[in-house]
């Protein structure tokens, strides 16, 4: 990856809804190279996908929370499990296997706290494996940032 793919990634990061006549452009290329380019990132996954992120207000999942979940049970199988159940739930946006103290790391957009509770009957009582969970709700966001810095 040289500087040029560099620029193009964080021009896709920052706005891909550019077109690939602007992003050539502004990375003082042809047309024809700057697209070769997007393609190859894409086919060698260094880009993964194109998204557009939306604004939670506008979705109606206002409320933002992290929930560390520990497990009762330990290893592979458990923790595939576990996070199967989590990924399958709407409101859970993220859902990381960690290190630490937890086992499971989620994040998770609300549209209530009606929903949140909802989701810890499903994700955390009796039949889930979960030993313990704590719920950190989102007050204020400082940075919230999608781009990977190259």
């Amino acid at each position: 990856m040289d500087q040029i793919d560099k620029k193009l990634l964080n021009l896709l990061q920052r706005d891909a809804s550019k077109t690939n006549v602007e992003m050539a452009d502004e990375v003082a290329l042809s047309p024809s190279s700057c697209l070769r380019r997007v393609r190859r990132l894409r086919k060698t996954g260094v880009i993964d996908r194109i998204v557009a992120i939306l604004n939670p207000a506008g979705t109606g999942r206002v409320l933002k929370a992290l929930v560390t979940v520990e497990l009762k049970l330990h290893g592979e199988q458990h923790t595939r499990r576990f996070l199967d159940l989590a990924s399958a739930e709407v409101a859970v946006s993220q859902a990381y296997s960690v290190t630490g103290e937890a086992d499971i790391a989620l994040f998770l957009h609300l549209r209530d706290m009606a929903e949140y509770e909802a989701l810890c009957d499903r994700l955390f009582r009796e039949q889930t494996n979960v030993a313990r969970f704590v719920t950190m709700m989102v007050i204020r966001t400082a940075k919230e940032e999608t781009a990977i810095a190259l």
